[in-house]
Protein backbone atom coordinates (compact mmCIF):
# COMPACT_ATOMS: atom_id res chain seq x y z
CA UNK A 1 0.00 0.00 0.00
CA UNK A 2 1.65 3.24 -0.66
CA UNK A 3 2.31 5.59 1.86
CA UNK A 4 -0.27 8.56 2.24
CA UNK A 5 0.91 12.36 2.67
CA UNK A 6 -0.44 14.73 5.08
CA UNK A 7 -2.83 16.51 2.67
CA UNK A 8 -4.02 12.62 1.50
CA UNK A 9 -4.56 11.48 5.25
CA UNK A 10 -6.73 15.06 6.24
CA UNK A 11 -9.13 14.22 3.03
CA UNK A 12 -9.44 10.76 3.60
CA UNK A 13 -10.45 12.31 7.49
CA UNK A 14 -13.21 14.26 6.24
CA UNK A 15 -11.51 16.98 7.67
CA UNK A 16 -12.23 15.67 11.06
CA UNK A 17 -13.03 18.09 13.76
CA UNK A 18 -9.59 18.93 16.50
CA UNK A 19 -11.08 17.05 20.02
CA UNK A 20 -8.26 18.51 21.94
CA UNK A 21 -6.13 21.77 20.77
CA UNK A 22 -3.11 22.78 22.18
CA UNK A 23 -2.55 26.87 21.42
CA UNK A 24 0.58 28.36 21.53
CA UNK A 25 1.27 26.46 25.03
CA UNK A 26 4.02 27.81 27.03
CA UNK A 27 5.06 26.23 30.49
CA UNK A 28 7.60 27.65 32.85
CA UNK A 29 9.24 26.62 35.81
CA UNK A 30 10.95 29.63 37.24
CA UNK A 31 13.35 30.55 35.14
CA UNK A 32 13.21 26.80 32.91
CA UNK A 33 11.03 26.96 29.96
CA UNK A 34 9.46 23.69 29.74
CA UNK A 35 7.15 24.28 26.78
CA UNK A 36 7.97 27.10 23.96
CA UNK A 37 4.91 28.03 22.06
CA UNK A 38 3.97 24.59 21.29
CA UNK A 39 0.79 24.31 19.24
CA UNK A 40 -1.48 20.88 17.44
CA UNK A 41 -4.35 19.67 17.84
CA UNK A 42 -5.73 16.08 18.10
CA UNK A 43 -8.51 14.82 15.56
CA UNK A 44 -11.65 12.54 16.47
CA UNK A 45 -11.08 9.01 15.81
CA UNK A 46 -7.32 9.62 14.97
CA UNK A 47 -3.87 7.87 16.43
CA UNK A 48 -1.71 10.84 17.18
CA UNK A 49 1.68 10.02 18.36
CA UNK A 50 3.96 12.13 20.41
CA UNK A 51 7.27 11.96 20.14
CA UNK A 52 10.86 13.43 20.89
CA UNK A 53 14.36 12.30 22.19
CA UNK A 54 14.83 11.92 26.51
CA UNK A 55 14.03 15.40 27.96
CA UNK A 56 11.78 16.87 24.88
CA UNK A 57 8.77 17.94 26.98
CA UNK A 58 6.78 15.10 25.87
CA UNK A 59 5.51 14.48 29.59
CA UNK A 60 5.09 18.28 30.49
CA UNK A 61 2.94 18.70 27.27
CA UNK A 62 1.12 14.85 28.40
CA UNK A 63 0.52 16.25 31.79
CA UNK A 64 -0.48 20.12 30.51
CA UNK A 65 -3.26 18.33 28.55
CA UNK A 66 -4.59 16.38 31.26
CA UNK A 67 -4.64 18.89 33.68
CA UNK A 68 -1.80 18.14 35.87
CA UNK A 69 0.04 21.51 35.42
CA UNK A 70 -1.17 24.72 34.09
CA UNK A 71 0.29 26.77 31.31
CA UNK A 72 1.69 29.88 31.90
CA UNK A 73 0.36 31.00 28.80
CA UNK A 74 -1.43 29.76 25.81
CA UNK A 75 -4.58 27.62 25.71
CA UNK A 76 -5.03 23.78 26.20
CA UNK A 77 -9.43 23.04 24.91
CA UNK A 78 -10.83 19.72 24.88
CA UNK A 79 -14.34 19.61 22.90
CA UNK A 80 -14.26 23.32 23.16
CA UNK A 81 -13.95 23.81 26.48
CA UNK A 82 -10.57 25.23 28.17
CA UNK A 83 -8.96 23.59 30.63
CA UNK A 84 -6.52 25.81 32.52
CA UNK A 85 -8.65 26.32 35.35
CA UNK A 86 -10.41 23.59 35.46
CA UNK A 87 -9.76 20.38 38.27
CA UNK A 88 -8.88 16.93 37.43
CA UNK A 89 -11.67 15.55 38.08
CA UNK A 90 -14.12 17.42 35.54
CA UNK A 91 -11.72 16.70 32.77
CA UNK A 92 -12.54 13.15 33.68
CA UNK A 93 -15.99 13.53 33.59
CA UNK A 94 -15.80 15.78 29.93
CA UNK A 95 -14.21 12.83 28.41
CA UNK A 96 -10.45 13.08 28.59
CA UNK A 97 -8.97 9.69 30.22
CA UNK A 98 -5.22 8.77 31.02
CA UNK A 99 -2.48 6.11 32.14
CA UNK A 100 0.64 6.47 33.37
CA UNK A 101 4.52 5.39 32.81
CA UNK A 102 4.16 3.48 36.53
CA UNK A 103 1.06 1.33 36.50
CA UNK A 104 -1.02 2.66 39.35
CA UNK A 105 -3.60 -0.33 39.79
CA UNK A 106 -5.60 -0.95 42.92
CA UNK A 107 -3.43 -4.41 43.63
CA UNK A 108 -5.69 -5.70 45.65
CA UNK A 109 -9.00 -5.37 44.21
CA UNK A 110 -9.66 -7.66 41.54
CA UNK A 111 -9.83 -6.86 37.58
CA UNK A 112 -13.13 -6.31 37.26
CA UNK A 113 -13.30 -4.14 40.64
CA UNK A 114 -10.28 -1.91 39.29
CA UNK A 115 -12.19 -1.46 35.73
CA UNK A 116 -15.42 -0.72 38.04
CA UNK A 117 -13.94 2.18 39.77
CA UNK A 118 -13.72 3.63 36.19
CA UNK A 119 -16.83 3.08 35.52
CA UNK A 120 -18.17 5.19 38.61
CA UNK A 121 -16.59 8.37 36.82
CA UNK A 122 -19.94 8.90 35.53
CA UNK A 123 -22.00 7.00 37.80
CA UNK A 124 -25.45 9.43 38.84
CA UNK A 125 -26.24 6.98 41.83
CA UNK A 126 -26.63 9.45 45.12
CA UNK A 127 -25.36 8.02 48.78
CA UNK A 128 -29.09 6.70 49.88
CA UNK A 129 -29.59 5.07 46.31
CA UNK A 130 -26.05 2.88 47.05
CA UNK A 131 -27.31 2.42 51.04
CA UNK A 132 -30.50 1.61 50.50
CA UNK A 133 -29.71 -0.30 47.23
CA UNK A 134 -32.93 0.26 45.19
CA UNK A 135 -33.82 -0.35 41.83
CA UNK A 136 -31.56 2.62 40.50
CA UNK A 137 -28.57 1.47 41.97
CA UNK A 138 -29.40 -2.16 41.09
CA UNK A 139 -29.43 -1.57 37.47
CA UNK A 140 -26.67 1.12 37.25
CA UNK A 141 -24.51 -1.69 39.48
CA UNK A 142 -25.94 -4.49 36.94
CA UNK A 143 -24.59 -2.12 34.01
CA UNK A 144 -21.43 -1.28 34.88
CA UNK A 145 -20.74 -4.60 35.39
CA UNK A 146 -21.30 -5.07 31.86
CA UNK A 147 -19.75 -2.21 30.81
CA UNK A 148 -16.76 -3.67 32.73
CA UNK A 149 -16.98 -7.03 31.24
CA UNK A 150 -17.15 -5.69 27.31
CA UNK A 151 -14.01 -3.74 28.22
CA UNK A 152 -11.72 -6.44 29.55
CA UNK A 153 -12.86 -8.28 26.45
CA UNK A 154 -11.68 -5.92 24.47
CA UNK A 155 -7.95 -5.81 26.29
CA UNK A 156 -8.29 -9.45 25.93
CA UNK A 157 -8.46 -10.21 29.67
CA UNK A 158 -11.99 -11.16 30.47
CA UNK A 159 -10.65 -14.81 31.83
CA UNK A 160 -8.94 -13.35 34.63
CA UNK A 161 -11.95 -11.18 36.14
CA UNK A 162 -11.79 -12.78 39.44
CA UNK A 163 -8.27 -12.42 39.54
CA UNK A 164 -6.45 -10.01 42.23
CA UNK A 165 -4.89 -7.06 40.24
CA UNK A 166 -1.42 -7.94 41.84
CA UNK A 167 -1.72 -11.49 40.12
CA UNK A 168 -1.77 -10.60 36.79
CA UNK A 169 1.39 -10.51 34.57
CA UNK A 170 3.14 -6.99 33.85
CA UNK A 171 1.87 -6.75 30.52
CA UNK A 172 -2.07 -7.70 31.43
CA UNK A 173 -1.27 -5.08 34.13
CA UNK A 174 -1.03 -3.03 31.44
CA UNK A 175 -3.94 -4.44 29.42
CA UNK A 176 -5.79 -3.87 32.98
CA UNK A 177 -4.88 -0.13 33.65
CA UNK A 178 -6.10 1.00 29.88
CA UNK A 179 -9.50 -0.82 30.17
CA UNK A 180 -9.73 1.33 33.43
CA UNK A 181 -9.14 4.32 31.73
CA UNK A 182 -11.79 3.35 29.34
CA UNK A 183 -14.33 2.50 32.30
CA UNK A 184 -14.75 6.41 32.09
CA UNK A 185 -15.99 6.55 29.32
CA UNK A 186 -13.77 8.93 27.21
CA UNK A 187 -13.43 10.67 24.04
CA UNK A 188 -10.05 10.91 24.10
CA UNK A 189 -7.74 7.47 25.47
CA UNK A 190 -4.32 8.97 26.45
CA UNK A 191 -1.35 6.82 26.68
CA UNK A 192 1.69 7.58 28.41
CA UNK A 193 4.50 5.09 27.30
CA UNK A 194 2.22 2.12 27.13
CA UNK A 195 4.75 -0.11 25.64
CA UNK A 196 7.20 0.55 28.45
CA UNK A 197 9.28 -3.24 29.83
CA UNK A 198 7.15 -5.09 27.07
CA UNK A 199 9.24 -7.20 24.27
CA UNK A 200 9.31 -7.14 21.10
CA UNK A 201 5.84 -9.75 20.61
CA UNK A 202 4.21 -7.77 23.68
CA UNK A 203 4.56 -4.27 21.79
CA UNK A 204 2.82 -6.08 18.50
CA UNK A 205 0.09 -7.08 20.66
CA UNK A 206 -0.11 -3.91 22.01
CA UNK A 207 -0.17 -2.04 18.79
CA UNK A 208 -2.99 -4.56 17.64
CA UNK A 209 -5.24 -3.43 20.60
CA UNK A 210 -4.50 0.47 20.23
CA UNK A 211 -5.80 -0.75 16.84
CA UNK A 212 -8.57 -2.04 18.56
CA UNK A 213 -9.22 0.94 20.69
CA UNK A 214 -9.84 3.30 18.24
CA UNK A 215 -12.11 1.47 15.71
CA UNK A 216 -14.19 0.63 18.90
CA UNK A 217 -14.60 4.61 18.96
CA UNK A 218 -12.33 6.15 20.71
CA UNK A 219 -9.41 8.95 19.88
CA UNK A 220 -5.74 8.08 20.94
CA UNK A 221 -2.98 10.22 21.97
CA UNK A 222 0.39 8.00 22.32
CA UNK A 223 3.53 8.86 24.09
CA UNK A 224 6.43 6.39 23.43
CA UNK A 225 9.66 5.89 22.97
CA UNK A 226 9.74 2.90 20.46
CA UNK A 227 9.53 4.50 17.69
CA UNK A 228 9.06 1.18 15.70
CA UNK A 229 5.72 1.14 17.43
CA UNK A 230 4.89 4.93 16.76
CA UNK A 231 5.36 4.75 13.10
CA UNK A 232 3.52 1.03 12.82
CA UNK A 233 0.40 2.69 14.44
CA UNK A 234 -0.52 6.31 14.51
CA UNK A 235 -2.06 8.05 11.77
CA UNK A 236 0.13 11.24 12.55
CA UNK A 237 3.45 12.62 14.68
CA UNK A 238 3.98 15.31 17.10
CA UNK A 239 8.30 15.78 17.51
CA UNK A 240 9.01 17.99 20.39
CA UNK A 241 12.82 19.14 20.81
CA UNK A 242 13.94 20.95 23.74
CA UNK A 243 10.16 21.93 24.59
CA UNK A 244 9.71 23.05 21.40
CA UNK A 245 7.60 21.40 18.23
CA UNK A 246 9.55 20.79 15.47
CA UNK A 247 7.96 18.78 13.05
CA UNK A 248 3.98 17.63 12.35
CA UNK A 249 2.93 14.99 9.57
CA UNK A 250 1.79 11.33 8.74
CA UNK A 251 4.62 8.78 9.71
CA UNK A 252 6.35 9.00 6.37
CA UNK A 253 6.85 12.31 6.53
CA UNK A 254 8.54 12.17 9.90
CA UNK A 255 10.56 9.35 9.58
CA UNK A 256 12.41 11.34 6.54
CA UNK A 257 12.35 14.67 8.24
CA UNK A 258 15.81 16.32 8.37
CA UNK A 259 15.04 18.11 11.90
CA UNK A 260 13.24 14.74 13.44
CA UNK A 261 16.88 12.57 11.87
CA UNK A 262 19.07 15.61 13.48
CA UNK A 263 17.16 15.28 16.90
CA UNK A 264 17.38 11.49 17.61
CA UNK A 265 20.98 10.78 16.14
CA UNK A 266 22.57 14.23 17.61
CA UNK A 267 23.81 15.78 14.29
CA UNK A 268 23.54 19.14 12.55
CA UNK A 269 20.84 18.39 10.04
CA UNK A 270 22.42 21.43 8.29
CA UNK A 271 25.67 19.19 8.02
CA UNK A 272 26.41 17.98 4.88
Amino acid sequence: MPEQTTEQTMAASGERKALLEVDHVTLRFGGLTALDDVSFEIREGEILGLIGPNGAGKTTCFNVMTGVYRPTSGQVRFDGNPLSRMKKHKITKLGLARTFQNIRLFKSMTVLENVLVGTDAHSKVGFWDALLRTPRHRRTEAASQERAKELLHLVGITARHDELAANLSYGDQRRLEIARAMGTGPKLLCLDEPAAGFNPAEKVKLMELIRKVRDAGYTVLLIEHDMRLVMGVTDRIVVLEFGRKIAEGVPAEIRDNPAVIAAYLGVDEDAS
